[in-house]
């Protein structure tokens, strides 16, 4: 996986987020050797998109649960299917690990990934609160 973290910056940029492939084959093998996974969809050229999830226990339930952390199917690939391809194969990486459930962290303002949600079977939850572990220097 490393060896696409050129294709894959490339897709991460068209999608606005940017990264570089140095930074992006680092944590490609961060998750790789922890508890999760990073899987790829190829057509031609660079991929048509990704799904990156990771597994983990909790005290209420006996199963771990799988959380996926980016979805992103490429901005000219959309309308194709690709993204229920890449959920599909998640529930698959998910069950192998044995998780009982798969959630999906997505930004509630975004109207379309929330009706995709909502269209292949995710129902809404509670929304999460995040804060940082370090205070951000002053320069």
């Amino acid at each position: 996986m490393p060896a696409d973290a050129p294709a894959v910056c490339e897709l991460l940029n068209l999608a606005g987020h940017a990264a570089s492939p140095l930074a992006l084959a680092r944590r490609l093998d961060a998750i790789r050797d922890s508890t999760g996974a990073a899987l790829l969809a190829w057509e031609w050229g660079p991929p048509s998109g990704i799904v990156v999830l990771h597994w983990f226990r909790t005290l209420d339930a006996d199963q771990p649960a799988a959380r996926i952390t980016t979805l992103l199917v490429g901005p000219n690939e959309r309308r194709r299917g690709i993204g229920r391809l890449l959920l599909k194969a998640a529930s698959q990486a998910a069950r192998v690990a044995g998780c009982d459930r798969l959630e999906l962290t997505a930004d509630p303002a975004d109207p379309t990934l929330s009706g995709f949600c909502l269209a292949t079977g995710f129902a809404e939850a509670t929304r999460c609160f995040v804060r940082p572990l370090r205070k951000k220097a002053v320069l």
